[in-house]
C-alpha cells in the first residue's frame, strides 16, 4: 500500500547501512535492488515491511540495535568505511563493536580527535544537516600569529566555493610554544577549517577535534572510544543551541 511505501535512501539509512546522502550514491551506482530488481533513480520507494531490499546483494535487516561510538582518532587512519589505498580506517578501531558503523562526517588522514560513528540513520542525516546548529570545536597549530583583522574576517565569514561561512569564533590557546588556535563552527564543509586558515596565509600544521556539541575527548586516549547512552543520543538529535546556552548558564549559577 502507498501508505506503507518509503523513499530507499531513508529505508537503507535506517537499516544502518550508512548516512541518507550515501545511500543516494549507493542507489545512483545501481548497487540496490528491491525485489531482485536493481534501481537507479534516487527518490525511488518501497515497502520495508514487505520488499526484499538488498544493498551490495545482501539483504537489509530490519531493526538493527541502534549503536553510536564517540572515537578520539589518532593521526594515520581514514575516516571511511574502506580505501582503496588500503590504508587504516577508523572501523579498525572499534574493536569488540559487532554493528555495522559508519563515519559521521569525516576527519583528515593527518587529523585527529572526535569523531561520531553510528548505525541511526536518523541521527546521522540531523547531525549532517547544515541546518543542526551542532557546534565543533578545533584546535589548531599555526605557522605564526594571523593579523587581528584577518581573524575578524574569518569570524564574519568568508567566501568558499561560491558561498559565505557561517559566522564563528576563534581564540587563542596559550602556552603551546608555536601558535595555537581555538575555532568553533556550526557547519562543516570540505576541509573548512584548513581552507579557512590557509586564506588568511596560514596554513594548518596540526588539527584535533576536541568538542561535538556537548561531547568531549575527557577520558578517551588517542584511539579510544565510548558507546553514547541513549540519553546522549536523544540530546544530540533534540539538539536546540538556545536550550542548551540556558543549561549551561544554569549550571554556571549553581556552580558560582
Amino acid at each position: 500500500m502507498e501508505a506503507n511505501m518509503e523513499r530507499l535512501q531513508k529505508i537503507i539509512a535506517e537499516a544502518g547501512i550508512t548516512s541518507r546522502r550515501k545511500a543516494e550514491k549507493l542507489i545512483v551506482e545501481g548497487r540496490v535492488a528491491v525485489n531482485g530488481r536493481t534501481v537507479t533513480a534516487v527518490g525511488s520507494k518501497a515497502d520495508p515491511a514487505r520488499d526484499k531490499i538488498c544493498v551490495d546483494g545482501r539483504p537489509l535487516t530490519r531493526n538493527p540495535r541502534r549503536v553510536t561510538v564517540l572515537l578520539n582518532k589518532p593521526d594515520g587512519y581514514i575516516s571511511t568505511v574502506s580505501d582503496p589505498q588500503h590504508r587504516p580506517t577508523v572501523l579498525s578501531l572499534l574493536r569488540g563493536v559487532k554493528e555495522r558503523l559508519y563515519p559521521v562526517g569525516r576527519l583528515d588522514y593527518h587529523s585527529t580527535g572526535l569523531l561520531l560513528l553510528t548505525n541511526d540513520g536518523e541521527l546521522a542525516h540531523f547531525l549532517m544537516s547544515p541546518s543542526s546548529g551542532i557546534p565543533r570545536t578545533y584546535h589548531v597549530k599555526l605557522p605564526g600569529n594571523p593579523k587581528p583583522e584577518d581573524l575578524r574576517k574569518l569570524e564574519n565569514g568568508i567566501v568558499l566555493d561560491g558561498r559565505p561561512t557561517a559566522p564563528c569564533s576563534i581564540r587563542p590557546l596559550t602556552g603551546r610554544g608555536k601558535p595555537w588556535y581555538e575555532i568553533t563552527l556550526v557547519e562543516g564543509r570540505y576541509h573548512q577549517v584548513r581552507r579557512m586558515f590557509e586564506r588568511i596565509g596560514q596554513p594548518v600544521l596540526k588539527l584535533k577535534r576536541v568538542r561535538i556539541a556537548f561531547l568531549t575527548e575527557r577520558g578517551l586516549p588517542p584511539g579510544g572510544f565510548r558507546l553514547l547512552p541513549l540519553k546522549e543520543v536523544e540530546r544530540l538529535k533534540r539538539w536546540n543551541p538556545a536550550i542548551e546556552r540556558s543549561s549551561d548558564e544554569n549550571r554556571n549559577a549553581k556552580i558560582a
